[in-house]
């Protein structure tokens, strides 16, 4: 994409939002938009977000001039979602190294707890969890390095989410990257949404799954995968 040099006054974040509908590209909370982004912009939107997030603790009645403890809080809050909690919606795809499957492994392959850390998008509040990845392989898998399921899932679920379709779009992202015979996901998570509002209940957990190819259609498969999960006490 090509750089735009114009000081036009215009904010950085609906030149980037003008690019996206011309793409006809979907930018819901969710959704990587990092293609979008030109070098140097996401600093430019960090300053904008802070100035934005000033604007709200105002609203609040906070006197972010004289309060020692809010005087920064807006710029912390405006880096802490660009680049830590929604970071997966700003850049790139880490980087992901495939090997061919030179054994031809044929045996199911668990990856997990990995620890996930995202935020629902009702409310931002946190959502935290594990999440474990099963996978059939075949001759022609592509096997890849067991930290990089954890890159490819903090990725994803570094972005405003729902749970039930962040496992799903993990599921879309490994299968392309490995094209195995099959694919299972499991996550369990804490939301705040409900444990730290609403109705405060701090034990309540979701527990949702993903089962493509054999996990779907072998329920001895399923079985086995679903079994050598840790159990809790």
């Amino acid at each position: 994409m090509k750089s735009e040099d114009r000081q036009d006054g215009t904010p950085v974040s609906v030149k980037i939002r003008e690019r996206l509908q011309q793409a006809h590209k979907r930018f819901h909370s969710n959704d990587n938009i990092a293609e979008f982004i030109q070098p140097g912009e996401l600093e430019e939107l960090l300053t904008e977000v802070e100035q934005k997030m000033k604007g709200v603790l105002d609203s609040l009645v906070i006197d972010t001039d004289n309060d020692h403890n809010t005087g920064d809080t807006a710029k912390r809050v405006a880096k802490m979602y660009l680049n830590e909690v929604f970071r997966g919606r700003y850049t790139t795809q880490p980087a992901i190294t495939e090997f061919p499957n030179a054994e031809h492994l044929n045996e199911l392959m668990i990856v997990g707890p990995i620890t996930v850390r995202s935020a629902c998008s009702h409310h931002f509040c946190p959502v935290i969890g594990k999440i474990w990845i099963g996978i059939l392989p075949n001759e022609h898998t592509n096997v890849i390095g067991l930290s990089k399921y954890a890159r490819l899932a903090e990725w994803v679920m570094g972005r405003p989410q729902i749970q039930e379709e962040a496992v799903v779009q993990l599921a879309d992202l490994i299968q392309v990257k490995t094209q195995p015979d099959g694919l299972a996901i499991v996550m369990e998570a804490t939301h705040y949404c409900m444990a730290w509002r609403g109705v405060k209940d701090m034990d309540s957990r979701m527990i949702n799954s993903v089962m493509r190819g054999a996990f779907l259609k072998d329920p001895n498969l399923r079985r086995e995968f679903l079994s050598l999960l840790p159990r809790k006490d």
